[in-house]
């Protein structure tokens, strides 16, 4: 028998997380939708698939994904599915996923980009960065305090999976990472409309971080003492999203880091 009653602790638990973007009672992360658990099922994604929840229907659309997934399966009534899904058209199919405990070292073990997203609350442009630090080789993420949180399910959509195979660290306070930086010597850059140096005259080739800021305030005070600020020259528009202009850093990281490659003899 499925489980019909909504008043069921894990019902109860799951519909909390997802209207509050946040993890369950348990600490397992919420990923909507057939995509993410195909994506989270890949050879190259140290997250963990701990429950799965579906309908009878959505059971028999799924039946191949589902059968990928060495989890416990529960069958949940159409009405109670409703209840906990986020998104208005559901394709009847829940994950609850534990997330893997990154380290610093984790992030740095290669040479490359950390990404560090100072403030930066709206979903979309999260998951874009995200997806952009995948793409363009970057080698971790951190989630200042006041990002938007991971098991956000906006997020998770936009990320498009890629927030399943890149270390991060998540609510890590300015100051200590201002004390990471100063204690590791590594070079920090940050994002700013205008002033400091134009992005292709920064040097991304070795190790380094790259903070973007938020949608409204930009980069924060305490981010700006501690960092070199380079900007993105535009024509006609003032700035440009916090998206946007993170993947541009990004790919032009990517470029130089090729170039210093095929430099090498």
């Amino acid at each position: 028998m499925p489980l019909s009653s909504p008043k069921n602790p894990l019902v109860q638990s799951i519909r909390r997380a997802v209207r509050e973007g946040n993890s369950t009672d348990s600490g397992l992360v919420v990923a909507e939708g057939p995509r993410l658990l195909q994506e989270a099922l890949r050879p190259n994604t140290k997250w963990a698939v701990k429950r799965i929840l579906t309908t009878a229907e959505g059971g028999e659309r799924h039946a191949g994904l589902l059968e990928r997934a060495s989890a416990e399966i529960i069958r949940v009534s159409a009405r109670v599915f409703r209840s906990l899904s986020g998104t208005e058209t559901t394709q009847e199919i829940i994950t609850l996923l534990e997330a893997p405990r990154w380290s610093w070292q984790d992030m740095v073990n290669s040479p490359g980009v950390v990404v560090v997203l100072d403030g930066v609350q709206d979903p979309g442009n999260a998951g874009t960065l995200i997806r952009s630090a995948e793409a363009f080789g970057a080698t971790g993420v951190i989630f200042l305090e006041g990002c938007v949180g991971i098991a956000n399910g906006k997020f998770l959509r936009a990320t498009a999976g890629s927030i399943f195979r890149i270390p991060f660290l998540e609510g890590i306070s300015r100051v200590e990472l201002a004390s990471k930086v100063a204690r590791e010597r590594f070079p920090f850059y940050a994002l700013t409309a205008d002033g400091g140096l134009p992005l292709t005259e920064a040097d991304f080739s070795r190790q380094c971080l790259l903070a973007v800021g938020s949608e409204g305030q930009g980069i924060s005070r305490e981010i700006l003492a501690n960092a070199q600020t380079v900007s993105i020259p535009t024509a006609r528009v003032e700035s440009l999203n916090a998206g946007v202009a993170g993947s541009i850093a990004l790919f032009e990281a990517a470029r130089q880091r090729s170039a210093r490659r095929k430099e090498k003899p």
